[in-house]
């Protein structure tokens, strides 16, 4: 069984407008937590989104993003949490 852990995000109503500005930032962020094998896959959650959910092979990495996330830091994010998660079937 793999363990990983789900970062959380939720938004606000707004998050679309209020994202606008911190986006490449975030989406670069992504990125490079992607090609150094962190993260394992992200998507918004919702249509209109409402949240998101980024997974990654450590709490620890979920938690190091959140802090570097140009989302929490502008207020784009409205709460976020990392859960861990047992994959029993990928």
């Amino acid at each position: 069984m793999e363990h990983l852990a789900v970062l959380f995000y939720d938004y606000p109503p707004d998050v679309l407008e209020r994202r606008e500005p911190h986006r490449e930032g975030h989406l670069d962020l992504l990125r490079e937590a992607h090609g150094a094998g962190d993260c394992v896959m992200a998507g918004a959650l919702g249509d209109p989104p409402h949240g998101a959910a980024i997974v990654f092979r450590s709490a620890e990495a979920a938690a190091a993003f959140a802090e570097r996330d140009p989302y929490v830091s502008a207020g784009v994010v409205s709460a976020h949490r990392v859960e861990p998660w047992a994959v029993v079937i990928s």
